[in-house]
């Protein structure tokens, strides 16, 4: 009878231990592109776009529903308006979304308002879009490789059908472009675009789009005229073609597009190289392979599939900008002039959003995508070798000197200090100093606007005597911002052993202290003769601008409660300011109680960190992250706080769910918060870092609000409320028990 019972209980462990392994098993080859949801953030604010594209790839070929959006696309809208075929993700103005595909009625319709149709039944994962149009009556396929898009349009009935490419249109009013009829199944050309923000940037979209059957008729258009030429170019007016296919449901018309920022032959090479073949759902398979190979870099579990949905469709996000710009045969436009460049056993990366993305999108990418990140500073400093500036806001080969601050040095400094070094180290320093270095009474070049007035008076001053070319836009945001460029410039050049440099940097970094107000104890407008501005709100939001959004008086998009605390370099210094660690800790929960904090811009989205710096004061961390991760992030196409700006806030929270966050780039440590999941593994890459495996566990009875009695790092109690980035990619466990 006993021996029943032993054998009946090895059974059942056994069975426990097949039941765990299989968990196990499934969990590690668990389908992760199932969570991504294409479109959370395309209402609301957010500006995502549902459509194809692969990680960090040039072409994305997303649907058009909404022309005057930043990505062309707002969900649940009425129209369909094509097809195009590069676009940004996430930013608060418009540009890219040229080369416009589409099908069409067979009257001439030239217009968007004219060719422009209703649709139903959307579908979208990672590398795949399609929907129902009603009229005519077509399924439109689309998938994406690096460089090229692959469309298939699929008839109701049998008929004639018509495809137009418009290329003289884009997300912006600028138009122009050519249209070259090679063939009844090949047509190239190019788009003319830009204006980013009113920015004067410009740039050229060249494409080759190559048909998989012959059209019975192919005409080109500029404007209302249809042309009978072959070839056509025009600026400042619409150009497109139209193709008429005879097609059924069985023969579907395919349209492979490559691209190219360079010239007309590197669009067919891309194309020739990336799409010899016209197996449209092997591009898609492979499409949904390379997004599984990065999104598995971090692996969640435990979690409710809502949680995963949020974070994967984060990490997704976080993935698209800055995206590759380089053609496969390495070339791409230059930095700042006409002409073309080469890269080898590497790639050119574009869309460097600074002023957002150094704040949680290049940290991320630093620490599980070091490869990615370390060929982005090699991209920034070619860019410094041919227009002498590091980027402030480059797009295709532009700088566009949108936003404020200087954020390059931020970015290479974070890169540098936590262990990616493999490019020019004393060039980068070069290149972080030389805005910085300006002489006594020189005017500071456009990419540090105002900062001879930081260095003359110790602040930028209010107002800005906007008749000048390059006035300093959020005075008290702009020196902050400084402030902390030259607190990464110190740190990199103090490592570099450059320690006079290092001490000047960390002296001008101080800077901060004279535009805090002792008496409100708010970060606050100064004039030249050193006097407070007055009167003076903390809530004001408009005045530092002209247009709507710009700012309160002295402030970038914000106000004063958004950027007191804007001090990431030095919180030490920041709570010395206040009088101590109670009256800061005291406004810091005002700010919160008070709803002054928002997660919907950059400023402030470390602020919820800021409790970790005083001791006793750690769970109100967990707590407002907690909520911010629930309340603010959904599963919907709303499910973005706002823009999100290159994958900026989608990178906060893929941070906060790991249960760590970057409260000060350019530094070696994070703060600590509270996991989402109760497991998360972080595959790290072993060229770059010792590690094999960074693990965050949550271990115990997981009681809602409860806050971790213990957090151990490799089986030892640690008291600190930060981890060293060392720790991480040393191969590690951070365990938070309950």
């Amino acid at each position: 009878m006993r021996s029943d019972i032993i054998k009946s209980y090895m059974i059942k462990i056994s069975l426990l231990g097949f039941i765990i392994m299989f968990n196990v098993l499934h969990s590690e080859n668990e389908n992760l592109t199932q969570y991504v949801d294409s479109f959370i953030g395309t209402a609301g604010g957010g500006n995502t776009f549902p459509g194809a594209v692969l990680p960090w790839g040039m072409v994305s070929v997303s649907p058009h529903t909404d022309p005057n959006a930043p990505s062309g696309y707002i969900y649940n809208q009425p129209y369909f308006y094509g097809l195009g075929h590069v676009h940004f993700s996430g930013t608060g103005c418009s540009d890219l979304g040229s080369i416009i595909l589409t099908a069409g009625e067979n009257d001439w319709e030239t217009t968007p308002n004219l060719y422009r149709c209703h649709y139903s039944d959307e579908q979208a994962r990672p590398g795949y879009y399609s929907a129902k149009l009603v009229e005519p009556e077509v399924q439109v396929e689309a998938t994406a490789t690096n460089r090229c898009g692959f469309t298939q349009f699929t008839p109701d009935e049998n008929g004639d059908l018509s495809i137009l490419i418009d290329a003289g249109r884009s997300l912006v009013e600028r138009r122009g472009g050519a249209i070259n009829i090679i063939s009844a199944e090949e047509v190239t050309g190019y788009n003319i675009s830009g204006g980013l923000c009113g920015e004067d940037n410009r740039h050229k979209v060249y494409f080759v789009a190559r048909f998989n059957q012959s059209s019975k008729q192919a005409e080109i258009w500029t404007d209302d005229k249809i042309l009978n030429n072959r070839f056509a170019s025009i600026e400042d007016a619409g150009i497109g073609v139209r193709m008429i296919f005879n097609s059924n449901p069985d023969k579907p018309v395919k349209v492979k597009v490559g691209i190219s920022y360079v010239s007309i032959e590197n669009a067919r090479k891309n194309l020739e190289q990336e799409l010899p073949h016209w197996n449209f759902n092997q591009i898609v398979s492979e499409a949904q392979l390379a997004w599984e190979q990065q999104l598995s870099r971090i692996k969640v579990g435990d979690g409710s599939n809502t949680n995963k949905i949020k974070f994967y469709t984060a990490l997704y996000h976080a993935l698209i900008h800055p995206n590759i710009i380089s053609d496969v045969n390495g070339e791409y436009p230059l930095m700042g002039q006409n002409g073309t460049g080469k890269v080898t056993n590497s790639e050119r990366y574009s869309v460097f959003s600074l002023w957002d993305t150094y704040r949680t999108l290049h940290p991320l990418l630093t620490l599980v995508y070091p490869e990615r990140q370390s060929a982005m500073i090699r991209s920034m400093l070619n860019m410094y070798r041919e227009s002498g500036w590091l980027p402030k806001w480059e797009l295709a080969g532009n700088e566009t000197y949108m936003m404020v601050g200087d954020a390059a040095p931020i970015v290479i400094s974070d890169s540098y200090i936590k262990g990616i070094r493999d490019y020019d180290t004393d060039l980068a320093l070069e290149a972080m100093l030389k805005p910085a270095l300006i002489e006594t009474g020189e005017m500071a070049p456009p990419i540090r606007s105002g900062y001879h007035e930081l260095l003359k008076y110790g602040y930028i001053t209010f107002p800005q005597d906007k008749s000048q070319e390059w006035w300093a836009w959020g005075p008290v945001s702009t020196s902050l911002e400084y402030c902390l460029s030259d607190w990464a410039i110190a740190n990199m050049a103090q490592k570099l052993g450059k320690d006079k440099i290092a001490g000047e940097f960390f002296k001008r970094s101080g800077y901060y202290k004279n535009l805090f107000d002792r008496k409100t104890n708010f970060m606050r407008p100064r004039r030249r003769d050193s006097s407070w501005l007055t009167p003076f709100d903390p809530l004001e939001t408009e005045g530092s601008g002209s247009w709507e959004g710009s700012g309160g008086p002295g402030y970038v998009e914000g106000n004063a409660w958004n950027y007191t605390w804007f001090v990431p370099h030095d919180i030490t210094g920041l709570i010395n300011l206040f009088g101590g660690e109670e009256p800061f800790c005291e406004k810091l929960q005002t700010c919160f109680s008070e709803g002054h904090f928002t997660i919907n811009n950059e400023p402030d989205i470390a602020y919820p960190y800021l409790f970790t710096y005083l001791p006793g004061e750690e769970d109100h961390t967990r707590k407002i992250v907690k909520n911010i991760m629930e309340d603010n992030f959904g599963t919907g196409p709303g499910g973005l706080p706002g823009n999100d700006d290159a994958g900026t806030i989608s990178a906060w929270f893929v941070f906060s769910a790991l249960g760590f966050y970057p409260a000060c780039p350019a530094t070696d440590n994070y703060r600590l918060g509270e996991p989402l999941f109760r497991k998360a593994v972080i595959d790290l890459n072993r060229e770059y870092y010792p590690g094999e495996k960074f693990i965050v566990e949550k271990k115990g009875s997981l009681l809602a609000n409860q806050k971790p009695k213990i957090i151990s790092i490799n089986g030892e109690v640690w008291d600190e409320y930060r981890i060293f980035h060392s720790q991480i990619v040393g191969g590690s466990q951070l365990i938070f028990e309950y």
